[in-house]
């Protein structure tokens, strides 16, 4: 066996470099923490923070609006094709085959350079949300919806999904979410874009595959998981007994700990307390004193406290999203991440090719067909 170093999953290896964002010490965009722009900037300047690699002035974050906004519009033999689909479908298989259709249609899609790289990101940062809603919709038997100019992407994302005019916390709510979704440095799916990327392929299949890695109930999927386990609970009354049977039943409770934070994921904390106001505009509280009562046996007994999923079920929730729609919603955010590693990745590549520690069998003599016995 070698003796060289073998990390398992990677943890903890510097696979690169970044100026997108670091998530040492607490999590900051380009430089920007995290919580002042979850405070204080909307999701759109965010998104072009990441794509163009500087906050906006207020000419610029007026014409990407217009842009987005003029950009939503999908091509209707892709609607078309969507509404084919098998209904037993996920959201996400067919999100992923729109994406990968979406490039047939884009007039920049053999041109790498980064100025087309952010043209197209831009377009699909307005166009996820159009397939995302679409799909659901058609699913629903319900018609297909217009943006509207006058909300933001936050309160179209949800307009074109429910139908609804959002109100102001519902919008806001949304808002935050996204940027604490947009960007999280070196983690699976934003790895697996880059990775595609160094061969030299395109944007749109970096992205496609990407999508495939968010899937995973261990990434992007782990949200969907959370809502299965508070409702499974039930009620609070039920929380202590459930999760302290889960934890010696060793049953892997989705929502808790993280590769990176150790001591918590500063986006959860972000989070909670618009939780806990929609809660309260909902006047039912019962999902936030489950939620309550399993984070604070989880803390003591296994020592983890909750990431940015465990809260972001709950909003969705309270947001009357459907559960198959969480991670979804998870790309009409993180798109942008993908986006600016991928750009970054294109303008100083080098393919990345890791080595494997072999285990199998040691050097074998060949033996010809009609001389091998039974393995067995």
């Amino acid at each position: 066996m070698s003796n060289e170093l073998y990390f398992p999953g990677l943890e903890g290896v510097i696979a690169g470099e970044t100026a997108i964002s670091n998530i040492t010490g607490e999590l900051r965009y380009r430089g920007y923490a995290v919580n002042d722009l979850a405070a204080q900037s909307t999701f759109e300047e965010v998104a072009y923070l990441l794509l163009f690699g500087d906050l906006p002035t207020e000419e610029a974050l007026a014409d990407f609006e217009t842009i987005l906004g003029e950009s939503a519009a999908v091509d209707e033999s892709i609607l078309e094709f969507l509404s084919n689909i098998p209904l037993h479908v996920g959201s996400m298989d067919v999100l992923r085959t729109g994406i990968s259709a979406l490039s047939h249609f884009d007039p920049q899609l053999h041109d790498e350079s980064p100025a087309a790289s952010q043209a197209k990101a831009t377009r699909l940062l307005a166009q996820i949300p159009t397939l995302i809603a679409a799909r659901h919709r058609m699913r629903q038997g319900l018609p297909l919806l217009d943006v509207r100019p006058e909300l933001s992407f936050a309160g179209n994302l949800l307009w074109l999904i429910t139908g609804r005019e959002p109100t102001a916390s519902h919008e806001r709510a949304m808002d935050v979410s996204l940027i604490l979704y947009a960007e999280h440095e070196f983690n699976a799916s934003t790895f697996t874009a880059r990775v595609v990327t160094s061969t030299q392929s395109d944007l749109f299949s970096a992205v496609v595959a990407a999508v495939g890695s968010l899937k995973g109930p261990l990434h992007g999927g782990a949200n969907e998981r959370v809502l299965e386990v508070l409702n499974e609970v039930g009620s609070s009354e039920n929380a202590e007994r459930w999760v302290r049977d889960a934890l010696a039943k060793k049953r892997k409770i989705m929502g808790f700990g993280h590769r990176v934070y150790k001591d918590g994921d500063p986006r959860a904390v972000l989070l909670k307390p618009i939780c806990a106001e929609l809660a309260r505009e909902t006047q039912d509280d019962r999902l936030e004193q489950i939620a309550e009562t399993l984070e604070r046996v989880v803390r003591e007994e296994k020592k983890l406290p909750p990431n940015l999923d465990w809260p972001s079920a709950r909003l969705y929730h309270y947001l009357g999203i459907d559960v198959d729609l969480y991670t979804p919603l998870f790309v009409a955010s993180r798109i942008t991440g993908w986006a600016a590693h991928v750009i970054e990745q294109s303008q100083n590549n080098r393919l990345i090719r890791p080595r494997s520690r072999y285990i199998g069998p040691a050097e074998r003599p060949y033996v010809p067909l009609a001389e091998r016995g039974d393995p067995r």
